[in-house]
């Protein structure tokens, strides 16, 4: 087991909770096979050491690892990683993105479906589906003035370009994946000043009506480059607006 880097501090982070950090790692490290199936995790006394944190907190981690069918704990032996602890379904757990390299992952995955989704739904969207989008809009632009970051009806827009692709799976995928594609939710809004989001917050609804402009004009190259660059813009303010520190490197 490698040992972790300390965090670096970042402008508005939240304190980290230590329990799900703990258990995104040693869940990284069982899915990549870092800690092979069958392996025996470290004792108590080891993970405590390595991560600098207390009993409880290796004890719910543990905990939390065999509910996800991770581990199995054995009496009198410790915890080991169990048999088919990679054969694990994919899922992305909100409590996970405690970094803003983890969040800025997240929204590359984003790339690779929603540009495409927006270049199939400027192909087929209908009438009904460019209403849709643009009410939704209107009423984000409308919260966005009274001081509201919107974020649950910038999900709706995402959501509703993905159901007018007529391929439902591209709408599941969003909801599979949930509200947390919204970057701003991992960030304390009540942090920042309303000079810090005012610029972040317009930078989003104009690439939104870019967006919905050439998904009703038909045009797949436009619509797919809207879409580009919106979440490209997108990762760009959310580093900018956090502090700049990604996690990585």
């Amino acid at each position: 087991m490698t040992e972790p880097r300390a965090a670096r501090p970042g402008r508005n982070r939240s304190q980290p909770n230590l329990t799900s950090t703990l258990t995104t790692r040693l869940t990284k490290q069982i899915v990549a096979g870092k800690l092979p199936p069958r392996t025996r995790l470290p004792t108590e006394r080891a993970l405590m050491e390595a991560y600098g944190v207390s009993r409880t907190v290796v004890r719910e981690a543990i905990a939390a690892l065999r509910a996800e069918g991770l581990v199995e704990t054995r009496q009198g032996s410790g915890a080991f990683v169990a048999a088919e602890a990679r054969s694990r379904p994919f899922r992305i757990d909100p409590q996970g993105l405690d970094s803003i390299g983890q969040v800025l992952d997240v929204m590359e995955l984003r790339l690779c479906v929603e540009v495409e989704a927006a270049g199939i739904a400027a192909e087929r969207r209908s009438k009904a589906d460019i209403t849709r989008m643009t009410r939704i809009n209107r009423a984000m632009a409308r919260e966005i003035a009274k001081g509201d970051p919107a974020s649950d009806l910038d999900f709706d827009l995402h959501a509703a370009i993905g159901a007018a692709t007529g391929n439902l799976y591209f709408s599941s995928f969003l909801d599979f994946i949930g509200r947390i594609i919204i970057p701003r939710r991992t960030v304390l809004i009540d942090d920042h000043s309303a000079s810090d989001l005012a610029p972040y917050l317009a930078g989003i609804h104009k690439e939104h009506e870019a967006l919905i402009a050439a998904i009703a004009d038909g045009d797949s190259e436009a619509a797919r480059g809207a879409m580009r660059t919106h979440l490209v813009q997108g990762r760009e303010r959310y580093r900018r607006l956090v502090g700049g520190d990604s996690g990585k490197g």
